[in-house]
């Protein structure tokens, strides 16, 4: 480590067989290389550093530079430990050729012809609406004929079709001259640039020169252009006109997916929108994967922007690049949007995966689960526990089983509790578990993954008590712990219990969520069947003049059948009306009395 710098630079590592295997930036090289060595490191970074066999490095000038070297080492040797964007399209690219009379066209492939080439375009149908709409403002021409001046005063070519239609201007044939089909391509140049005004105002002078000068016809055509482009430029997202050319990023974080969109504004409205999806390899804080995704983006994209609108400051320095991290404002909403970008992008490709291949889907899911309670084996099979009383009344408990991430109905099951009295979820809790696993020990059939309980530490005790003490066998513990409007707020896991940090946007807490609400509605709807058939069947259905309601509007205010029974007329009028009361007190002293 001595003879390490403490410059800023790049960081290579090697394995045994000399393979590149991680490449990493750092303002202070010693310092970024010591820090693996020196403290403990998680899970993969562990792994990565065992398989250090050397250690070279660049030193570089500045973090800008150790930035956009680290990108290119990236994408040059591909390391196994390093984060690769994952988008390995061809995005489409606008050529203006160099002709003497140039095409506009779509092309993947860009040259050193020069030509001029804009973009990439995040998607082709965002260009072919650019040049749908070039197409509608200008005559340009579409064939591949190679046009000379000398050649087109000799009249050897013939006009086509696009010239019949208005689509094309007939430079081929002299109807149109070298000049004035340039200033055309110029105009055409600006639009595709995103620079509407400039062009806008240009037409605007043009037909009123020509209205000045009565040829009304002339001005109508020009007319036409512009309302095409202002209504091209109204259908534009703007945010601002006072922004003119900034790069806007935002992130959503998935745990081990991350989530970057990046927008290109010009005068204040979006021209590009794009979003791409990172795989943490190692434990990357959100601001490493940020600069990554920055420096990769821009460089993919041709990004020449002045400035950079970013949620937070990064660790490392964009060069002469403007960084700003707003607060409020109209810069604030562009970063608004681009996180709103990179959610739906999230949501529409969870959902496409899920319709694709929804077992892989779900895998992926378990995987995750498995990582974050570092399972030894991923829970193919996890059975989640309930319980459900009225006041200490017809205690029951529900286990719902989930298989790959689905529930399994027909391993639902009910359970009336039999030997606890009152109202004690801890005694049930241990019952239910103990029949279910005693069962299944008993019948030889195989035990689930992993075992959640709708409850907090008690729960996870009691069932472990079972689990272990009793049983003797190894089933991984979690539990899940409501908040006061009963809604999932944390997950449990381990012996003593620890919150498992978990968004509440994951996959994994929706499905913990649902695993949840599956159990209580299985239990509640248990309980209910049996309350029902406990108040129907009771003394209370013998009493003449006693309906269904009344006899549960007793049951729920005194609790039990006994309770009545000892209630004075007084309290029962109160409840239910002096007429029914005395229904009800006469039944039971009558009763008593024989």
């Amino acid at each position: 480590m001595a003879i390490i710098p403490t410059k800023p630079g790049v960081y290579r590592y090697y394995d045994k067989d000399g393979t590149i295997i991680y490449v990493g930036k750092a303002k202070n090289l010693k310092r970024r290389v010591s820090s693996y060595f020196n403290k403990e490191q998680t899970g993969k970074t562990r792994v990565l550093v065992s398989r250090i066999d050397d250690i070279k490095f660049i030193v570089v000038e500045s973090e800008s530079e150790a930035l956009l070297l680290e990108n290119n080492l990236i994408k040059e040797f591909k390391p196994r430990y390093n984060i690769m964007l994952k988008d390995d399209k061809t995005y489409p690219w606008i050529c203006v050729k160099n002709e003497p009379f140039p095409r506009v066209f779509l092309t993947r492939k860009k040259l050193n012809d020069g030509s001029d080439y804009y973009g990439p375009y995040p998607s082709v149908r965002t260009a072919h609406l650019l040049l749908d709409l070039l197409s509608q403002l200008y005559q340009i021409r579409t064939c591949k004929t190679t046009l000379t001046e000398a050649s087109i005063e000799k009249g050897k070519y013939r006009v086509c079709l696009d010239y019949h239609i208005h689509k094309c201007g007939g430079p081929c044939v002299g109807e149109i001259s070298k000049e004035d089909y340039r200033q055309m391509i110029s105009q055409v140049k600006e639009i595709i640039r995103g620079n509407l005004q400039g062009v806008l105002k240009t037409l605007k002078a043009q037909m009123m020169d020509y209205a000045s000068r009565m040829e009304f016809e002339e001005a109508q055509v020009i007319k036409e252009k512009y309302e095409l482009l202002e209504n091209y430029r109204s259908r534009s997202t703007v945010v601002s006109t006072t922004i003119h050319n900034v790069d806007v990023f935002s992130y959503v974080d998935a745990e081990s997916l991350f989530y970057v969109n990046y927008m290109k504004v010009v005068d204040g409205a979006v021209v590009h929108s794009n979003t791409v999806e990172m795989k943490r390899k190692l434990d990357e804080t959100p601001e490493e994967l940020l600069s990554l995704a920055v420096t990769e983006l821009r460089q993919q994209f041709e990004s020449h922007s002045p400035e950079v609108v970013l949620p937070m400051k990064l660790d490392f320095g964009l060069g002469d690049v403007e960084v700003t991290v707003p607060q409020r404002g109209d810069k604030m909403k562009l970063l608004e949007l681009s996180r709103r970008n990179a959610v739906q992008y999230k949501m529409d490709l969870e959902k496409q995966r899920s319709l694709v291949d929804p077992e892989r889907h779900q895998k992926r899911v378990l995987n995750q689960l498995k990582e974050a309670l570092h399972l030894p084996k991923m829970p193919e099979v996890i059975e989640c526990f309930d319980n459900s009383n009225f006041q200490g009344d017809y205690p029951v408990a529900a286990m719902v089983q989930f298989v790959n991430g689905k529930p399994n109905k027909s391993a639902y099951r009910h359970y009336n509790i039999k030997t606890v009295v009152g109202p004690d979820d801890y005694a049930s809790m241990k019952e239910v578990v103990r029949r279910r696993y005693s069962r299944l020990i008993d019948e030889e059939k195989p035990l689930p993954d992993l075992i959640v309980t709708d409850g907090g530490k008690g729960q996870m005790e009691v069932v472990r008590e079972v689990v272990e003490d009793e049983l003797h066998v190894d089933i991984a513990i979690a539990g899940l712990v409501k908040d006061d409007k009963h809604r999932t707020r944390e997950l449990l896991f381990g012996f003593p219990p620890r919150t498992v940090g978990l968004r509440p946007d994951s996959e994994i807490f929706r499905l913990m969520t649902f695993m949840q609400d599956e159990v209580h509605r299985f239990a509640i709807t248990h309980h209910r069947k049996k309350f029902e058939k406990g108040f129907l069947h009771s003394e209370l259905a013998d009493i003449k003049g006693i309906g269904k309601a009344t006899a549960e509007k007793l049951l729920l205010e005194l609790k039990s059948v006994k309770a009545i029974k000892e209630a004075s007329l007084e309290s029962l009028a109160s409840l239910i009306g002096p007429a029914k009361a005395r229904l009800v007190y006469d039944h039971f002293n009558s009763f008593t009395a024989t």
